[in-house]
């Protein structure tokens, strides 16, 4: 690699810091943006630089927008009494992909880890209470993540919520469809058991 020019090796660098690109994929991509028209070079920049100027949380949900409010809490055709609470953006957009759910969100920025030093004031479980305080949920769809961090998150947002008339429910988790008993771990079977229904 140290054969390329430094313009071409500090690519390389940049785009290596992203989660996920190691070195060879961080070659491959410099070397298509150097092929590639200048035109879509500068397409690729101006969306990044743009991104960066344009892109903040929304004043409501603390989900990523484009303007104050994004466009699901602008939206009067959600339904503004079922609140789901994810950890992180990318969570709502993977429940919004299934279009199984009509409601609002409430993005906490992430989970409780007291072993990463993250506790309850490091999240956004108090706009989450002063949400709920203005009295028009009716329902708390906790959809944080099945491992330790986000059960423990759900376990305490519950706890909160035990005095405020809200109902406050847990997504359903456990063997996935098509999933073979015998290569699912413990915990996701023991979920499934504990999360049984009628039928």
């Amino acid at each position: 690699m140290r054969h390329y020019p430094s313009s071409v090796l500090n690519l390389i660098n940049n785009l290596s810091r992203l989660p996920g690109i190691g070195k060879k994929t961080a070659e491959r991509l410099a070397m298509h943006i150097l092929q590639a028209p200048r035109k879509e070079a500068e397409l690729l920049s101006n969306s990044i630089i743009k991104l960066k100027e344009t892109v903040k949380l929304c004043s409501v949900c603390f989900s990523l927008s484009d303007g104050n409010i994004c466009n699901i809490c602008g939206d009067p055709a959600r339904d503004a009494s079922i609140l789901c609470v994810v950890e992180r953006p990318a969570d709502m957009v993977a429940i919004e992909k299934s279009g199984s759910f009509l409601g609002l969100y409430h993005i906490l920025q992430g989970a409780l880890s007291p072993m990463d030093g993250v506790g309850p004031d490091n999240i956004r479980i108090k706009e989450l209470i002063l949400r709920i305080d203005r009295g028009r949920i009716k329902e708390i769809v906790l959809a944080t993540g099945t491992n330790v961090e986000g059960e423990a998150t759900a376990s305490y947002i519950a706890d909160r919520l035990k005095n405020y008339p809200v109902k406050v429910t847990r997504i359903a988790s456990g063997v996935p469809m098509g999933g073979d008993l015998k290569y699912i771990d413990q915990v996701t079977l023991q979920r499934a058991m504990e999360t049984r229904h009628t039928v």
